[in-house]
């Protein structure tokens, strides 16, 4: 409850806080701060269970460890998100203040996808999260790119909005209790009826639309390549594993106890996802599109918890949305100072630039999932969790083959890093422009966040243990 609020009401003074700055750095400072006291007044919620405000909110929402835990892990992401890539967001355009207000709002909606307790919540939440997103997409008002994302994003999320509605107004007429309440939904052991299956199957869709999960991805890769940069590492982030909290959250309160008959569906689409993003990223040239392909095979190994739908699932999850914000924050931060976003662009980095080669290779080795990193502990949960299903053993394999590729499009920006030379003429102008633009501090804090990784592949349960307080 205490995130819920202060990110509302910290939103609504970034906005009008804008009036009253009058310099564009002055945002970002002010962002930080409130994000700080934000993640405080969370964690001492997850210890105590008692929130600073106690509001009646009549058993619309639930707070218990998972969801505490991963407003945490979401928050402290976006905290760091703010301190690589603040200075960028000053670069969007004039309305610094607004773009600050804008990601509280989506954190606003994030927060309550996580811990709903009724389908509309569930509704409210992931439109909260959403809306915010097609201006953040469309900020760059001078970019034709973005202007296209933007309306791109709007239009595919309202077809997906439609699609949640009418799986809500089915799963609402189906129910015997006549309830929104997701416990109310579920079905028992039997059967399910015609309309509950029909309208699990619609959220089912809406639900991977919002993840990038094939084959509902198709928006994805122009969004994320139209966007401002910055706003791309956020939305591919802590937006992209809200809605798999949110996904998880559902399927286990309203379906769980049926869970065979759905779970043949749900394997489909996490090998679908796996196959297509995997397949389409060792194709492309432009690092950021790359990585935008790779975010939608990235969700394929997060949709394990979904199929597995146990508790080893749900640490995996809490523990991939760790792993893949840190390391994903991490390369864009870095992508973000390059001049030039192709793989070419990154030829000869660990001699101009050694710090930032070293931590690009750290975020990249994590998101390829090779041992001693937070990406590899985080797969490796999502495996164990699938395995102890006891079936369908053919995804598991399909999985770890689908990380074998990711690792070819991955070691290609390290092998331009280490092992190829710039072109002289251009090799000159990027080290003029990373020069220009690489602080001591921006170079200690990719050193804090590669730190972070390793430590958490060394340890998981840094984070997993929260999950039992």
């Amino acid at each position: 409850m205490n995130a819920i609020i202060l990110t509302a009401v910290w939103g609504i003074v970034m906005m009008f806080g804008g009036v009253f700055f009058k310099s564009k750095a002055t945002p970002k400072y002010w962002a930080i701060a409130g994000l700080t006291l934000i993640i405080i007044a969370n964690c001492l919620e997850l210890r105590s269970g008692e929130p600073f405000f106690n509001v009646d909110v009549k058993y619309m929402l639930s707070f218990n460890s998972f969801n505490l835990t991963f407003i945490t892990v979401a928050l402290a992401s976006t905290l760091l998100f703010f301190l690589l890539s603040g200075r960028d967001i000053e670069k969007v355009g004039a309305n610094v203040s607004e773009y600050f207000a804008l990601i509280f709002f989506v954190l606003c909606g994030v927060c309550l996808a996580a811990t709903f307790n009724t389908l509309l919540i569930l509704f409210l939440g992931i439109e909260i999260m959403s809306i915010p997103l097609y201006i953040l997409t469309g900020s760059d008002k001078r970019n034709l790119k973005s202007n296209e994302a933007s309306l791109k994003y709007f239009l595919m999320g309202v077809f997906s909005t439609g699609i949640m509605l009418m799986g809500i107004a089915f799963l609402y007429g189906g129910n015997s209790e006549g309830s929104f309440f997701i416990n109310n939904i579920n079905v028992g052991d039997g059967k399910m009826p015609a309309m509950i299956a029909i309208g699990m199957v619609f959220i089912m869709i809406a639900m991977s639309f919002k993840v990038s999960a094939a084959p509902f991805h198709f928006w994805t890769p122009d969004v994320y390549d139209g966007a401002p940069t910055v706003f791309t590492s956020f939305m591919a982030t802590i937006v992209k594993v809200g809605g798999f909290i949110a996904f998880i959250r559902l399927f286990e309160n309203s379906f769980g106890k049926v869970h065979g008959q759905w779970q043949v569906l749900i394997a489909i689409i996490a090998a679908a996802t796996l196959f297509i993003g995997n397949l389409t990223a060792v194709f492309q040239q432009s690092v950021k599109r790359m990585l935008a392909y790779s975010s939608i095979a990235q969700a394929g190994f997060m949709l394990l918890a979904i199929f597995a739908l146990n508790d080893t699932a749900k640490e995996g999850l809490i523990l991939y949305s760790a792993a893949y914000s840190l390391a994903t924050i991490g390369i864009f931060a870095i992508l973000i100072k390059m001049p030039d976003y192709t793989i070419q662009g990154f030829n000869g980095l660990g001699k101009q630039q050694p710090v930032l080669a070293v931590t690009a290779t750290v975020f990249l080795l994590s998101l390829t999932g090779i041992p001693l990193t937070a990406g590899f502990q985080s797969k490796l949960f999502m495996l164990m969790a699938a395995l102890r299903y006891g079936k369908q053993y053919w995804l598991v394999l399909f999985a770890v083959l689908c990380a074998a590729v990711s690792a070819y499009y991955y070691f290609k920006i390290i092998q331009a890093m280490f092992f190829k030379d710039a072109d002289q003429h251009l090799g000159e102008n990027t080290s003029t422009a990373l020069g220009n633009d690489i602080t001591p501090a921006f170079k200690l804090l990719l050193m804090i966040t590669a730190l972070l990784i390793i430590v958490l592949g060394v340890f998981p349960s840094l984070v997993t243990d929260w999950l039992h307080y």
